[in-house]
């Protein structure tokens, strides 16, 4: 008695490959087939470029902010002087910086002096917030320090101020220029507070990158600033870089019980956590969505191997009676339904990754094309559309697509292996 053949074997491939391959008139692929390949082919591609941009925004606008931001900040519960002032300074800033430092994870503490003011220009002004900070201290920011653009010397920060690109755009001032300071918070006198009006030279301009720290960040020497906003040899707060910001969570006790009683701490994460939040939740829903497409584009394939089993009817009455196996019919079909899908899959994926790799040149065509209007960075906070391709997110789209093309494409393939030989060939 002769062996059974194994599943998938060559002469199943052969059969199927005929039938993909053969034309319309014949009894082949029909265009609902096509029709499949295109729609999972687009849905792949849309997917992988989805999560591909979702990754990238996520990872650009987060460094944005670690980059340019405290990871933590420690400032002083409110308290009342001798005088009978609510004050919330930190007098002892210097003693704090050097517990908060020792914490393990801990990279960087620097004292900071901050506070509101408008700045003028030649008739232009603009409302900025003023950090107040060492010079040995801003170059270790990153996006400060290293920013995507500059102009000037960062090492002459001590002999002036840093500003904003998006505030020398407002002041339409450069590197060299003087520009005026006014603070409605300036000298105590027998007659009350009266404004101060300092004038400072623009040593450095920097592009963080991210438009709400552009627009509105000026970096003053941290002296200068503690004479400027009144703070007495006081800081206003503490900035903490730490190893790992993403759990930072885990140092919190550490941290509180360096900086002491009366101390408080603000996270990156309490800072931003409602818009990561946001965007946790846009991410899974765009992905259910485009999960839906894809099924959609898949469900196609039912329809066209339905088409090829009825028009190979008489086919599969002979194959059955020269001895073919209900299994082997089945394997037959399903490799005709199940190429469909690998193939509209690969063809996705090739389309989505050169998407994420050629983003750059594809945002600034259909931002020509709509005139400029695009990309508000004022809205979405960071300068342009970032792509990222992470494995996971590509292995996830494969793996759907892959599943849901070989999930539908059992049924029509059981119809036909369940086709009855007899039937099949009465009438031919």
């Amino acid at each position: 008695m002769a062996a059974s053949p194994l599943p998938f074997s060559r002469f199943e491939w052969l059969i199927a490959w005929r039938y993909l391959r053969a034309k319309r008139a014949e009894g082949g692929v029909s265009a609902m087939t096509w029709i499949s390949l295109i729609g999972i082919t687009l849905a792949v591609f849309a997917l992988i470029a989805t999560l591909a941009v979702r990754s990238g925004f996520r990872d650009e606008f987060i460094d944005t902010i670690l980059g340019a931001n405290a990871h933590v900040t420690i400032y002083a519960t409110p308290r009342v002087d001798e005088a009978g002032r609510t004050r919330n300074d930190l007098p002892d800033y210097a003693a704090m910086a050097e517990r908060v430092a020792q914490v393990p994870g801990v990279t960087r503490v620097a004292p900071l002096v901050k506070g509101q003011v408008m700045t003028a220009f030649q008739g232009a002004t603009a409302g900025v917030e003023v950090f107040g900070i060492a010079p040995d201290d801003l170059a270790t920011i990153p996006r400060i320090a290293d920013p995507e653009a500059s102009d000037g010397a960062i090492e002459r920060f001590g002999e002036g101020i840093a500003i904003g690109s998006g505030v020398a755009r407002s002041l339409n001032a450069g590197v060299g220029d003087v520009i005026r300071l006014i603070s409605p918070d300036g000298v105590k006198t027998a007659f009350g507070t009266s404004p101060r009006v300092s004038n400072y030279e623009v040593v450095y301009i920097f592009t963080a990158g991210r438009y709400d720290i552009d627009k509105t960040r000026v970096y003053m020497p941290f002296e200068e600033a503690q004479v400027y906003f009144n703070r007495d040899a006081a800081a206003d707060e503490l900035e903490v870089m730490v190893t790992d910001p993403e759990h930072i969570e885990a140092m919190s006790r550490a941290l509180y019980a360096a900086a002491g009683p009366g101390a408080r701490l603000w996270t990156w994460r309490d800072s931003s956590g409602g818009f990561l939040r946001a965007l946790d939740i846009e991410d899974n829903v765009m992905f259910i969505i485009l999960s839906i497409l894809v099924l959609i584009a898949a469900m196609n394939i039912i329809s066209g191997l339905v088409m090829l089993v009825k028009n190979k009817g008489r086919d599969i009455g002979i194959l059955r009676t020269i001895g073919l196996t209900e299994g082997s019919i089945l394997r037959i079909f399903f490799i005709c339904g199940a190429t469909t899908g690998v193939l509209g899959t690969v063809f996705g994926l090739v389309l989505g990754v050169l998407f994420a790799l050629y983003i750059d040149p594809i945002f600034s065509l259909v931002n020509y094309a709509s005139g400029g209007d695009a990309w508000d960075a004022s809205i979405r906070g960071i300068y342009a559309l970032p792509a990222k391709l992470e494995a996971g997110d590509v292995l996830s789209a494969v793996g759907l697509s892959l599943g849901l093309s070989f999930a539908v494409t059992i049924f029509p393939a059981r119809r036909a292996a369940r086709l009855n030989p007899v039937e099949a060939l009465r009438y031919e």
